[in-house]
């Protein structure tokens, strides 16, 4: 075949023969454009850019990929002793810029001010990673850097960029106005998912003869996060069932994942938290149905999950006032919800090595649970065809009267009204258009609007 001898690396292709000129980025073009601008603009004055986004989202390998005009540090905070970080980054200075670091240097602070006197005779990068474990390495750090930042800024042509995965723990120290490096960012960028085009590009490099259901396995397995693609693309997982394999197996990386996510963000309520997305993840999707299973009231969780954390969303009908409690609540984050949907749920099968028993279950539920993420995979689908200006769904104050997608097109005043089956067969037009029907006389809304209903399927992936 010919992709046998090509490999993913985080958002890019690599031929075996020539890994450093043949590289391919997918759904990356502008966020790289933007970093080598911001190194541009570094060559005149001083930058600091702020690159932040989910565990394996490929933030770190975009830096690393800014044209090398200019020499590039990469310095990774691990958890260890600040004293034998600094030893690490020396070594990093000597190699990359090819001068030696006077005497043997402790702190962090000392070595950042050696980096800002030196940038101001020289350009380069400096990408700092995992840039919030510095709260456990050394806190004292941030008020360091921004003490040097503030003294150096004006007369350095250093290009900095600090990247970070633990996003409660990022916000905190740059968006909190009593922190010291608050406001010193100048460039702020989130890193995404892969869009549903990369996938399927990403997907046909690997298995030009693949089906819908494989790019929907693809989209509810690993949401478009670029390391979970690698890895599944990489060991030529590309159909539904080796990606299934692959994920449940012995020593698989995927068993542990949301662990290692979220524990570190959550802390020691981590137990609580984890009660609540699996909860959601399951369709207990109301506040009244998560809390008689968490049984105990849980505001304020809902709040930090949505507005400190990013991992769900809450969803209310389209049309309806913000104010409403006719909520109902999801996980932002495809592997996530399958993660605890499946593997935190059954984590008891895993720990007696049963992998063959919980597959089983994910096949016996698989085609319920992918018929929800084929609806959140159409309207991300028609959201990135950039052709609408709002869309949502529509239940009643029962919970019934469903309609799965409204699509509005306010300045050509059209609306599409959108049911999603995985099976074509399955869908009614008639059943839509009384629900339509329905909705229309309930909100009073799209009004000499251009109303067109389809059925969408597995076949329009």
């Amino acid at each position: 075949m010919h992709h046998r001898n090509r490999h993913f690396r985080n958002g890019r292709f690599a031929t075996e023969e020539k890994e450093e000129n043949c590289m391919k980025f997918y759904n990356r073009e502008k966020e790289l454009a933007r970093l080598n601008e911001i190194r541009e603009r570094s060559v005149r004055t001083a930058q600091f850019t702020v690159l932040t986004g989910r565990r394996r989202i490929g933030k770190t390998q975009l830096a690393l990929r800014i044209n090398d005009e200019t020499p590039i540090l990469y310095f990774f905070v691990a958890r260890k002793a600040e004293s034998f970080l600094c030893q690490d980054f020396q070594q990093e200075i000597a190699s990359k810029l090819n001068v030696p670091v006077l005497g043997e240097i402790g702190s962090f602070a000392k070595l950042f001010e050696f980096l800002m006197q030196l940038s101001e005779q020289r350009s380069f990068t400096l990408i700092i990673d995992e840039f919030q474990e510095f709260i456990r390495v050394a806190p004292n750090v941030y008020s360091e850097i921004q003490h040097y930042w503030d003294r150096y800024e004006k007369s350095s042509k250093i290009n900095l960029i600090v990247c970070g995965s633990v996003l409660s723990l990022m916000y905190r120290i740059f968006e909190n106005e009593k922190e010291p490096l608050f406001g010193r960012a100048t460039a702020k960028m989130s890193i995404k998912t892969f869009e549903i085009e990369s996938l399927k590009e990403i997907l046909a490099d690997y298995n030009p003869n693949y089906t819908p259901e494989d790019l929907l396995a693809l989209y509810t397995f690993t949401g478009g996060v670029a390391k979970y693609v690698q890895l599944l693309m990489d060991s030529g997982s590309t159909t539904y069932r080796q990606m299934l394999d692959l994920i449940i197996q012995e020593d698989s990386t995927f068993l542990n994942e949301g662990k290692n996510m979220l524990v570190e963000e959550f802390g020691t309520e981590y137990a609580t938290y984890f009660t609540i997305l699996s909860a959601i993840a399951r369709g207990e999707n109301t506040r009244a149905k998560i809390e008689a299973v968490v049984k105990r009231e849980i505001g304020g969780y809902l709040t930090k999950l949505e507005q400190d954390y990013g991992l769900i969303t809450k969803n209310i009908p389209i049309f309806s006032k913000v104010e409403t409690k006719n909520v109902r609540y999801a996980l932002e984050d495809n592997f996530l919800t399958f993660w605890f949907r499946f593997i935190y749920k059954y984590g008891y099968m895993i720990e007696v090595g049963n992998f063959d028993g919980l597959r089983s279950i994910i096949d016996r539920d698989y085609k319920t649970f992918s018929g929800k993420m084929l609806e959140k995979y159409f309207r991300t689908k028609i959201i990135q065809s950039q052709s609408i200006t709002q869309i949502g769904g529509y239940w009643d104050r029962k919970g019934e009267n469903e309609i799965d997608i409204i699509a509005v097109n306010e300045l050509e005043r059209q609306a599409q009204i959108i049911e999603v089956k995985r099976n074509v067969a399955n869908f009614n037009l008639e059943t839509l258009r009384n629900k339509a029907a329905n909705f229309l006389h309930a909100t009073r809304m799209l009004k000499d609007y251009q109303l067109s209903y389809k059925g969408l399927s597995l076949e329009d992936c």
